[in-house]
């Protein structure tokens, strides 16, 4: 036998931790839960201390959590916002500038953005691509560290950088004291009083027809609903993680209006009866986070929490994670691949317990409705919110009624279109919603309207483009970030993105062979993910097929 072979047998094999990196980690989670739920959460901290995670230090974490280095690595390198750094590689620089390429962002000059910053010789940072990262009212818009810059030239953003500033005020938001003054918490405390039971909050919802505002647009009592006869423990999940490309509205509500969310969640617990809350938050709404940290440790020390444990969770970059299955994954600490169903979040969600998952709009809506009464929303139409970006004068979060129109997104709420530029196109649920054009800009964006058009409303995240932007090119963007953000589970999609953006790539148009890779995909796809990504391309083509010839 080799004698080296042989003074090898009985080590142990793989990566070996050394005491150094084990007293490093304790220090940087000290006295922090070492369960398998946290190790996004502790991630994150190596991540925000070295811009990096180091393989010695995921290996010494690996150990800390009693876990298996792969299972560290594969949820390491499963998510963007982690960056993976192995003993032959340069340590990275200790700042990154992340710059949006979303559709909104690529319409307001990011590509230009990019390049310009990429010039900059300083080797205090480094520079990449990211999807859209919640802000096309601002677009262009750069990353920086936790800091989200709206700025259209590298100078602005590199004198922003030095002195270390935001782009902006700070969110102006509603804090308890205030939202107790005005009548919040009023519905929660009628509930907990016993004034108002399980019962009437769900007729109420029933009477009001709120639906889901994530983009499924499921009734919303009926969700609830689904919890009863479910074994305890149970749970809700607060999906805050809007990455569809030119959705902000759920930032919005955070940034202004906190406590209805958080009112509106523990609500929905009182009546599903859960122990515990957990909020699922971008990664790129640092400041949401902060101020979200602040608010629910003042709640705490009320006693309208009652019982109810409020976690907040922070997702690391993974737009699959939207996903209301791949969320779930991702709170337990793991990658955020989607679940096979059944059995359904409401039978087996979030550690195995029954689980309601409602988007941050949806719960916005239940404190207003239930403190305002369902004759009021339906009188007021149903109202929600838009998120509007692209060519137009005022982009931002538009409150709306439901079934408000394109036009009048644009002309009454935005002050009509950017000067110089005249309607083409639009964009009326997002990137996965489908495009339509400038005439048919008199269909109510509402839940059921556009689904005879191949589109639908989804997140209501309305972009508009121009006489100077292509639709093949709206298209291509939309169809490389399906592309990059396909978790790769499942061949039809991770595959089926990929051929799609080389047929358009083509020098001739195969419709036949689109629209049978489209029929694939919506068939044999896990998740909404790869069975919407062909409806743009499917509508771009449909509408303007001289564009792609």
């Amino acid at each position: 036998m080799d004698k080296n072979r042989k003074h090898q047998i009985g080590l142990p094999k793989g990566r070996q931790t050394d005491k150094e990196s084990v007293d490093e980690i304790c220090e940087l989670i000290p006295g922090l839960s070492r369960d398998r739920q946290y190790l996004i959460e502790h991630l994150h901290v190596i991540q925000d201390k070295f811009n990096q995670l180091p393989v010695r230090l995921l290996a010494a974490l690996a150990k800390e959590m009693n876990l298996s280095q792969s299972e560290v690595y594969e949820v390491a390198t499963f998510y963007h916002h982690f960056n993976v750094v192995k003993e032959d590689e340069a340590a990275r620089p200790p700042l990154t500038v992340r710059v949006c390429n979303g559709v909104g962002c690529e319409m307001g000059g990011s590509g230009k953005l990019f390049n310009e910053l990429s010039n900059d010789k300083n080797s205090s940072f480094e520079v990449v691509h990211a999807p859209c990262v919640g802000a096309c009212h601002r677009a262009p818009v750069c990353v920086v560290g936790k800091n989200q810059l709206g700025f259209a030239k590298a100078s602005t953003v590199l004198e922003a950088v030095a002195e270390n500033r935001r782009d902006g005020p700070e969110p102006s938001f509603q804090k308890l004291s205030e939202y107790i003054e005005n009548g919040g918490y009023a519905t929660l405390k009628k509930m907990l009083r016993g004034e108002l039971n399980r019962r009437m909050v769900l007729e109420e919802l029933e009477r009001s027809q709120l639906r889901g505002m994530g983009g499924a647009g499921f009734p919303v009592f009926r969700k609830w609903q689904f919890l009863e006869g479910t074994s305890s423990p149970r749970a809700v999940v607060v999906n805050a993680d809007e990455g569809e490309p030119g959705t902000f509205k759920d930032r919005h509500c955070f940034e202004t209006e906190p406590h209805k969310v958080l009112e509106g969640a523990l609500i929905a617990a009182n009546v599903v009866e859960a122990e515990d809350v957990y909020i699922y938050l971008r990664d790129e709404y640092a400041q949401v986070r902060q101020l979200l940290i602040a608010e629910i440790d003042e709640l705490r020390k009320t006693p309208l929490t009652h019982g109810v444990s409020i976690h907040l969770r922070r997702r690391a970059g993974a737009y699959i994670c939207g996903e209301e299955s791949a969320l779930l994954e991702s709170i337990e600490g793991k990658r955020g691949l989607p679940r096979n169903r059944p059995p359904y979040p409401a039978q087996k969600g979030v550690f195995g317990r029954p689980t309601l998952i409602n988007n941050v709009e949806t719960l916005y809506w239940v404190s207003e409705i239930l403190q305002n009464g369902a004759n009021w929303y339906l009188e007021a139409g149903r109202p929600r919110y838009y998120s509007v970006s692209g060519r137009v004068k005022n982009p931002g979060a538009v409150m709306a009624p439901s079934g408000s129109t394109a036009f009048q997104l644009i002309e009454e709420y935005c002050g009509g279109m950017t000067e110089g530029h005249s309607f083409k196109a639009y964009l009326p649920g997002g990137a996965s919603g489908g495009i339509l054009p400038a005439s048919m800009s008199d269909i109510p964006l509402d839940f059921g309207s556009l689904e005879r058009y191949g589109c639908f409303v989804g997140s209501a995240a309305v972009v508009i483009f121009s006489d100077q932007d292509s639709v093949p090119d709206v298209t291509a963007n939309l169809l490389k970030f399906f592309s990059n953000e396909s978790c790769g589970q499942c061949t039809p999609c991770r595959l089926g993105c990929e051929k799609m953006i080389s047929l358009l790539s083509a020098n001739e148009l195969n419709e036949e062979l689109i629209e049978e890779l489209s029929s694939v995909m919506r068939d044999a796809s896990i998740c909404g993910l790869g069975q919407a990504a062909p409806n743009p391309v499917e509508t771009g083509i449909k509408h303007f097929r001289e564009e792609y010839l």
